[in-house]
């Protein structure tokens, strides 16, 4: 069987290449190489403007992940900026609210990291964490700490102990959007990880970037969920 497809929402920023300077969809490379580690094919979803166009491309994937990025716009989630929250980014926000809310509804399995976790939890009805310490190892570069799962959960089927992981955010979930559960703590008790309870399909959230180091788990966990979701299509039953 060919591997799955998977989408990878992007950046849009400005890029210089060659003799050219213009807007750009951008994607740092970790997102597609650990797709292909997992057994999948990586394609890039770069910002729309309809909820139909996110409709359309989640039906023609079998699986998605919203990349990590700037900060979640306050506003989302009925809060006022904070003084180190960085500036919104609208159309990307709007864009990958409108990728999370296609692929729940169809059930398409979803892999949010990072900001891509955060913007879950916020259109599920949840709060952010607008700033917190040492979860980064400098500006520009990659800290890391262990992530504890929490027993029972899908994350922890996934990773079953303890894992040190990649992490760079100075933001996190506050209060859970509606049917999501923690799955995943830090050892200051930040949420890691959360995945939405009751679903047929996988819906995970991580806080850091399993991009950024080797450890396939968590991208073969969404992998494995697509393959059930194409076969589950073509066979016209619900995902396992």
């Amino acid at each position: 069987m060919a591997r799955p497809v998977i989408g990878i929402s992007t950046y849009q920023e400005p890029a210089r290449w060659g003799v050219w300077e213009m807007p750009a969809a951008l994607l740092p490379a970790g997102y597609p190489r650990l797709v292909r580690a997992a057994g999948g094919l990586a394609v890039m979803l770069p910002p729309d403007d309809t909820a139909d166009a996110a409709r359309e491309a989640v039906d023609a994937l079998d699986g998605v992940v919203v990349a990590g990025g700037a900060d979640v716009e306050p506003a989302r989630y009925g809060a006022r900026p904070g003084p180190r929250t960085g500036p919104p980014c609208r159309a990307r926000d709007a864009w990958e609210l409108a990728l999370i809310g296609a692929a729940i509804d169809r059930g398409v399995p979803l892999l949010g990291i990072c900001r891509g976790m955060q913007l879950l939890n916020v259109a599920l009805g949840g709060t952010l964490r607008q700033h917190l310490d040492g979860h980064t190892g400098g500006t520009g570069v990659f800290g890391e700490h262990t992530v504890t799962p929490v027993p029972g959960t899908r994350y922890a089927a996934a990773v079953a102990e303890p894992a040190a992981v990649p992490t760079y955010h100075h933001q996190a979930v506050d209060r859970l959007g509606t049917g999501l559960t923690a799955s995943a703590h830090a050892a200051d008790g930040t949420v890691e990880a959360v995945e939405l309870t009751g679903h047929d399909g996988l819906v995970l959230g991580v806080q850091w970037h399993p991009e950024a180091g080797e450890d396939t788990r968590v991208m073969a966990a969404l992998v494995e969920a697509a393959v059930r979701h194409r076969l589950a299509g073509r066979a016209g039953v619900p995902a396992p």
